[in-house]
């Protein structure tokens, strides 16, 4: 079976340590293990008995929710088949420009939403495979500035480009700031910013650009509840920008996007308070007792993040760690080899519950 390039594939993990999947220990998609909240898990089987309707295609009580959530008109917002259909949504109008900057390294589904349309990329760096050091020195600070090389690299192109970049950064976990974000909706034709982890960072320490919005029309925010939910299985993202912009993709795509459970879902999810304060409660402790046990293992340098996952730079292959992990302890591990700028000596984690986090880290001693 082939290797996945995402994290979260167990059947491939299950075949390769010989057990059923359910008896992974997954760490290698970065999604709570708190949820999913029960409050969705009960709309969700109260709405078994609409099935034989078709959704509203307008999802005018899912926007209305996520309006009240963000403080914006419900027509700012477009719900999506998880946020991967928005961004293939997206790929399609990056592509009418003369550029698309990504920094890197790059989530692969950039990639591959831009490559589908054959748009042109220009990589910016953020950290480089030869940058060991400055990425090891960068990665104690979780807030970070945008780099500056895109102030000067690009300056002459800016206004026909566009500008994709997630916010925390993923693999890296970086927070950038929102004002270091800011100068650069002025400068590009069309900004994306991919928020997939704002939910994970503490209100009053959030960088998230949905503020906004409207006072730009070339900005884009992309959101998911996948992951601060434990949702994955529903696919439910969602867009905030200018109604126009929104309008012209309805007419890309398929209708019905999003189904009847994962739409009641979502609205249970968004109202339920006590399900994000008990996350906010319990990330920051359990990210740090995993961080300050991975920097006690000798060869392993973590990164600090301001999401749910932490970059690990390893002095030894993290392929065949991986396969350790995965044969002799069923822990699944997320190797970076996807991100050709990091290569095998960096793998990704999750960060989990106590006890698993401690299993992990005991297991990787024995490594």
């Amino acid at each position: 079976m082939r290797q996945p390039a995402h994290g979260g594939n167990l059947a491939w993990a299950a075949a390769l340590a010989g057990c059923p999947p359910d008896a992974i220990l997954d760490f290698s998609a970065s999604i709570s293990p708190l949820g999913p909240p029960n409050s969705a898990i009960a709309a969700i089987k109260s709405q078994i008995g609409n099935l034989k309707h078709y959704p509203d295609p307008n999802y005018s009580e899912l926007r209305l929710a996520l309006s009240h959530f963000h403080q914006v008109p419900s027509e700012w917002i477009l719900p999506g088949n998880g946020s991967a259909e928005l961004l293939t949504l997206i790929g399609r109008e990056l592509a009418q420009l003369a550029a698309t900057i990504l920094i890197t390294p790059a989530f692969g589904d950039y990639y591959r939403t831009l490559a589908a349309y054959n748009a042109n990329v220009l990589e910016c760096p953020l950290i480089s495979s030869e940058q060991r050091v400055p990425l090891a020195e960068a990665g104690r600070l979780a807030r970070a500035e945008l780099p500056v090389v895109l102030s000067t690299q690009y300056s002459a192109l800016s206004t026909h480009c566009g500008l994709l970049l997630n916010n925390p950064h993923n693999p890296t976990g970086k927070l950038f700031t929102r004002e270091s974000i800011l100068p650069y909706l002025e400068q590009f034709a069309l900004v994306v910013v991919d928020e997939a982890f704002m939910d994970f960072v503490l209100p009053n320490e959030e960088q998230s650009l949905i503020p906004v919005v409207q006072e730009y029309p070339n900005l884009v925010v992309l959101r998911s509840l996948t992951k601060f939910y434990s949702l994955p299985g529903l696919r439910l993202g969602y867009a905030i920008a200018h109604p126009d912009c929104l309008a012209k993709w309805q007419l890309w795509r398929d209708p019905w996007p999003v189904n009847t459970l994962a739409a009641a879902a979502a609205i249970a999810a968004l109202q339920d308070t006590e399900f994000q304060q008990q996350t906010w409660a319990w990330l920051p402790p359990a990210r740090n007792q995993l961080f300050q046990g991975l920097a006690e293992i000798p060869g392993l340098q973590p990164q600090a993040s301001a999401a749910n996952f932490l970059l690990v730079e390893s002095q030894e292959s993290t392929s065949q760690l991986q396969q350790q992990l995965l044969k002799y302890h069923q822990i699944l591990i997320r190797d970076c080899l996807s991100f050709k700028e990091l290569g095998d000596r960096f793998f990704r984690v999750a960060v989990r519950e106590e006890s698993d986090n401690q299993r992990l880290l005991t297991a990787l001693k024995e490594s």
